[in-house]
C-alpha cells in the first residue's frame, strides 16, 4: 500500500472572515492510498487553533508505517486532521476495491439529500445585512459572530432575510457577560442553535447559566472522549471530521452522542467536494447540517457534489465512496 500526500488550494468566491482572521482560499491536504489496482482518496483541512498545518499534518502521514488497515489507524494517529484524511482514503479504496458505496460498507441506509446551511462571515453590520439580502433565498443561514458588538450584526441579518431559519458561530469569541446579554435576543430574533459561545477552556460558566436556545459544542468536542466533559453544558455536539479523525470515529461520535441525550450537527471546515463527502453520510438525520464549504468556493473537485433545493446530494462514486 502506497501514501501520497499533496497540497491543493482552492479560491474562495469571496474573503471569508470569523474571529480568529480571514482566508481567502481553502487550503487543503489530499491524500490518495493505493494497492497497485485501485487508489481511494480523502482531503482534511489543517486547524491552527488545534496546533496543525499542512506541514505537520503530511509529517504526520508521511511517519506511517507501510502496512496498516483502517481499524489499526486509530492507534497509529490522533484524532485530526491527518488521520481524517487518511481514513477516508481508507474508505474510498475499499468501496473501489468491493464495488460497493461506503453506506453499504458500514451498514448504513442509503443517504439522501440535507439542507446545509450557509455561512455568512463576519463583516460590519451593512456588509452583513446585504450578504443576507443576497442570501434570503436560502432556508438555513449561520452567522459568524463572536465579539463584544455583535447585536447590530444579527439585527442586520435579520433584517435582510426575514424568513431564512438562523443559527449562530460565536467560534469562542464572546465571554459569559456578553453571552448573557445577548441571550434574550437570540430567543426574539428566532435563531435556533448557538455554537460555542464562550471558548473550550472557560465553558464552565455554561452549566450555570440558562440556555433559551440550544448551545452547541464544537471546539469542546472532538470525539468520544469529549463527551463526559460536556454534561450540562451542551444541547448539541458538532461532528466535523477534521477534529473526530475521519468518518469511522466520526459514526462512532454520533451514535454515542445520540445515545448520551445530545442532538447532532454535522460541519466542515472550508474546503472542497471531496472534504464534505464522508460527512453527508454522518449528516443523515442530523439537527443541523453544515456542509457548505464547496459554496464558498470560486473552484471545485471534478465530480463535485450537487446542491439544490433538496439540499446537498449524497457524492457521485467518481467523487468519493
Amino acid at each position: 500500500m502506497h501514501l501520497h500526500v499533496h497540497y491543493d488550494d482552492f479560491r474562495l468566491a469571496e474573503a471569508f472572515t470569523i474571529s480568529r482572521g480571514t482566508k481567502t482560499a481553502a487550503e487543503v491536504v489530499t491524500v490518495s492510498v493505493e494497492d497497485g489496482q485501485y487508489r481511494g482518496y480523502g482531503e482534511c483541512v489543517p486547524y491552527a487553533r488545534y496546533g496543525e498545518s499542512r506541514g505537520s499534518v503530511k509529517a504526520q502521514i508521511k511517519a506511517l508505517p507501510k502496512r496498516f488497515d483502517r481499524t489499526g489507524l486509530r492507534e497509529l494517529l490522533p484524532p485530526g486532521a491527518a488521520r481524517n484524511a487518511v481514513d477516508c482514503a481508507l474508505w474510498d479504496l475499499q468501496a473501489k476495491r468491493t464495488g460497493r458505496r461506503v453506506w453499504d460498507l458500514s451498514g448504513l441506509p442509503p443517504p439522501g439529500p440535507e439542507i446545509t446551511a450557509f455561512t455568512l462571515s463576519l463583516d460590519s453590520p451593512a456588509e452583513m445585512r446585504r450578504s443576507a439580502e443576497r442570501h434570503r433565498h436560502r432556508p438555513l443561514l449561520k452567522i459568524k459572530l463572536g465579539t463584544p458588538d455583535d447585536m447590530p450584526r444579527l439585527e442586520a441579518v435579520r433584517a435582510g432575510a426575514p424568513k431564512s431559519r438562523i443559527i449562530v458561530d460565536a467560534n469562542e469569541g464572546w465571554s459569559a457577560e456578553v453571552y448573557a446579554d445577548l441571550a434574550p435576543h437570540l430567543v426574539r430574533l428566532g435563531v435556533e442553535l448557538v455554537e460555542q459561545p464562550l471558548p473550550a477552556d472557560a465553558d464552565e460558566a455554561l452549566a450555570e447559566m440558562a440556555r433559551p436556545v440550544p448551545v452547541c459544542a464544537d471546539e469542546s468536542c472532538h470525539d468520544r472522549a469529549s463527551l463526559a466533559s460536556l454534561q450540562g453544558k451542551y444541547d448539541v455536539v458538532n461532528i466535523k471530521l477534521d477534529k473526530t479523525g475521519g468518518l469511522t470515529e466520526a459514526l462512532a461520535l454520533k451514535a454515542a452522542a445520540l445515545a448520551g441525550g445530545y442532538r447532532v450537527m454535522v460541519g466542515c471546515m472550508v474546503g472542497s467536494s471531496l472534504a464534505m463527502a464522508p460527512a453527508v453520510l454522518v449528516a443523515q438525520d442530523a439537527l443541523v447540517t453544515d456542509l457548505d464549504g464547496p459554496l464558498l468556493l470560486a473552484e471545485d473537485r471534478a465530480h463535485p457534489l450537487r446542491y439544490d433545493e433538496r439540499g446537498v446530494h449524497p457524492p457521485d462514486p467518481d467523487l468519493w465512496g
